[in-house]
């Protein structure tokens, strides 16, 4: 790596808040712009001081934030064959210096380089021994001088967790990046958070909700004092930090990197209340080949093992003890393996919970581990959670809850738990799962159901759709499938005769109404004669008349979704848009602006406000395009990804004739471009009837008209289906009857 920090135009674009082809401009129309000091033509290299120094010599940045500019010195120390994330260790270990002595910095800040050098390194050690105990803190490997880079690098990090409003070491890093959510544990998530966007395709760490919702099944066995809890597949600890700080942890992962900063991060989220030890001990190593806490037996093992491992150790562990009855789990059956693992490391008593791939509970391989589980009482539940609950997030995910028998443990019936709503089914997106909803419900319906085999009570009655409760024997035939689907009873959609009634009379209503906007509707004129064709205007020309602006916000413009119940504004995405359902996801509010337009590929790349009259058409055509009504659930949301917003001057442009023109066939099909496997609406090539405005309003209230009935039409369609599922369902299971004489 270079000795001093480098970016590519890609993170030259981050840095500036804009997308890349305005850094290409840049380039092309700047004389001045730095000139690429390594990578390759593809991919040039620029110096980040030169850059950030160019930058806001144009006035595109005020000050590069904090944060990033401590990124780019950890990119330095960062060797091209080690592990990515290695210099995250000694910053991770800086910050717990920090936390645990926040009276020591200071005056270490005060040395000369040269002292500083020798006195840090040492005082990093000193700290995480007594933080871990000398085992813990030969794990970390932190290494001893880090050089010139290394001080410039802490000096920084002692800036990013510096309080709000506090005296900045670093004076350059004063400004709003520096007066972020502060402290050092809030500053390594900021670094774990920006090694994760820059490393997407090897990382996949449980989500804090999914996590969570482990800790909630687990809460009871882990309220008490000297409560002890294991995750064998620790990763970054996302799953052990979500348990209560008093609770003694355990962990292994196969990366040390890894399990050095998931220990870090356990410690940095402690309060630094006692200056012993902390109860924390996580180790790296093959944990099915090779158990680095062999005889650890604690009261919850919480896990998301890594699935579909075809070399997990099968040939060196036929024998191993973890198999209960010597049922080796098959080959291709890793996480049966893992289930057992985990069960014996749980005390009599104790709980388990994993989250697993569906198909572990229904494939033939792995039946005679699935029916010993059940024959011995240990299975104890089988929930099914959404598609986007946890990685990978187009997969609907199965939560295990097992318990290891303890002596006079006679309990041999099951829980399945359908937690996974119909319409989640193939969506798989982490903003589409409702996670206070799913975590009441699992919690609920488990602990009912777990307090019931603790007492003797009788366990909770089957609700079709949601839960049932089965003997274990009732489960061991040829396939012991234990899919929740498949044994839960279906809920009726319009379950008895009064809401199928209602929803008739509903139907009714809207087909009454269907009839008289049919009657309101265009009638067919006679054939236009051949002649000269009708002027014609481009949307582009618009745009540069001021009759028109246009956001168009392409594949990685600005507004993720950040999940139901994040504070924030409702985002559209294209799939609302196209369903023409209400935003079904929010925003960041601070990142949302109401600018006008963003036609200049340099401009920001920020999230937009709609407005009443606003049109929005989806990126990739498909003849939709809807007006922004006043008081409508369009209005006042940030525009997501992959649309377009156009924004007429009313006076000139009416916006229902505009969107009118837009669901025209012929006209987005000349507009189309092509890729190599999809079409896109090249919004600037529409071409619509130069027409007087009093014309285009009276077009446009017949646009209206139309899309009114289209929208009503699409409704009665739904509630049709919804009827008739219903009515079969009733006539299946014979909660319907026939009228008399059929």
């Amino acid at each position: 790596m270079p000795d001093r920090p480098e970016v590519t135009a890609v993170e030259i674009a981050r840095l500036a808040g804009v997308g890349r082809a305005a850094v290409s401009n840049w380039r092309r129309r700047h004389p001045d712009f730095p000139q690429p000091v390594g990578g390759t033509d593809a991919s040039p290299t620029f110096a980040l001081a030169a850059v950030e120094s160019w930058l806001q010599g144009q006035g595109k940045i005020a000050e590069l934030p904090v944060l990033e500019r401590a990124w780019r010195r950890l990119e330095t120390l960062r060797d091209p064959a080690g592990h990515p994330a290695a210099p995250l260790v000694p910053a991770g270990a800086f910050l717990l210096l920090l936390h645990r002595e926040p009276e020591t910095w200071p005056a270490l800040a005060a040395e000369p380089d040269t002292r500083l050098a020798t006195a840090l390194p040492r005082a990093l050690a000193r700290v995480a021994a007594l933080t871990f105990g000398i085992d813990g803190a030969a794990q970390l490997g932190l290494p001893g001088l880090l050089g010139s880079t290394y001080l410039d690098l802490v000096r920084l990090l002692a800036d990013l967790a510096r309080p709000a409003g506090g005296p900045a070491a670093d004076p350059q890093a004063a400004g709003p990046a520096a007066d972020a959510p502060a402290g050092p544990a809030a500053a390594f998530e900021r670094l774990l958070t920006r090694h994760a966007e820059a490393n997407t395709r090897q990382l996949s760490p449980t989500p804090p909700e999914a996590a969570g919702l482990l800790a909630a099944v687990a809460g009871p066995l882990l309220s008490v004092p000297g409560a002890t809890a294991f995750d064998p597949a620790v990763g970054l600890g996302a799953v052990l930090l979500a348990l209560p700080p008093e609770v003694a942890r355990y962990g292994q992962d196969l990366d040390p990197v890894s399990a050095a900063l998931a220990l870090l991060r356990l410690a940095l989220h402690t309060p630094a209340t006692d200056p012993g030890p902390l109860p924390l001990d996580l180790r790296a190593g093959d944990s099915l080949r090779a158990d680095a806490h062999p005889g650890l037996a604690v009261d919850a093992v919480l896990c998301q093992p890594p699935y579909n491992e075809r070399d997990w150790g099968h040939d060196e562990l036929q024998y191993d003890s973890r198999w209960p009855a010597g049922q080796l789990p098959p080959r291709g059956e890793s996480e049966l393996a893992w289930v057992l693992h985990c069960l014996s490391h749980t005390r009599p008593g104790g709980l388990t919970a994993l989250l697993l791939p569906p198909t572990v509970a229904s494939r033939r391989a792995g039946r005679r581990v699935r029916a010993e589980l059940l024959r011995s009482g240990t299975l104890r539940a089988v929930i099914a959670l959404p598609a986007g609950a946890a990685p990978p997030y187009g997969v609907p995910l199965h939560l295990w809850v097992l318990r290891r028998p303890a002596p006079g443990d006679d309990f041999r019936q099951v829980l399945l738990l359908d937690a996974a709503p119909p319409q989640a089914a193939g969506e798989g997106g982490r903003d589409r799962v409702d996670w206070p909803e799913l975590r009441a419900t699992v919690t609920a319906s488990w602990q009912a159901f777990d307090e019931a085999a603790a007492t003797g009570r009788p366990v909770p009655a089957d609700r079709p759709g949601t839960h049932r409760v089965m003997a274990a024997i009732d489960l061991l035939d040829d396939e012991t499938d234990l899919s929740p689907a498949r044994h839960v009873p279906p809920a009726a959609p319009a379950g008895d005769a009064p809401a199928l009634a209602h929803l008739r009379g509903r139907l009714t209503e809207l087909l009454a109404g269907l009839t008289e906007q049919d009657a309101a509707l265009p009638e067919a004129g006679a054939a236009r004669q051949p002649g000269h064709p009708p002027a014609v205007v481009t949307v582009g020309e618009l745009i540069r008349s001021g009759a028109l602006q246009v956001v168009s916000s392409g594949p990685g413009a600005p507004g993720r979704p950040a999940g139901h119940g994040a504070e924030g504004v409702p985002l559209l995405t294209d799939q609302d848009l196209i369903a023409g359902t209400a935003p079904t996801a929010v925003t960041d509010s601070a990142a949302v602006t109401d600018t006008a337009a963003v036609t200049d590929p340099g401009a920001p790349d920020a999230p937009v406000l709609t407005r009443a009259g606003d049109v929005l058409v989806p990126a990739l055509g498909g003849g939709v395009a809807r007006v922004v009504l006043a008081g409508g659930p369009l209005e006042g949301v940030a525009l997501g990804r992959q649309l377009h917003l156009l924004r007429p001057d009313p006076a000139l442009v009416d916006p229902e004739f505009l969107a009118g023109q837009l669901r025209s066939t012929a006209l987005t099909r000349r507009a189309a471009s092509h890729a190599s496997t999809t079409a896109r609406l090249d919004i600037r090539r529409v071409e619509l009837p130069r027409l007087p405005p009093d014309r285009q309003r009276v077009l446009g209230a017949a646009f209206a008209r139309v899309a009114a009935f289209d929208t009503a039409l699409h409704r009665a369609a739904a509630l049709g289906r919804t009827l008739a599922q219903g009515l079969t369902d009733g006539l299946a299971d014979g909660t319907l009857e026939l009228p008399a004489g059929e």
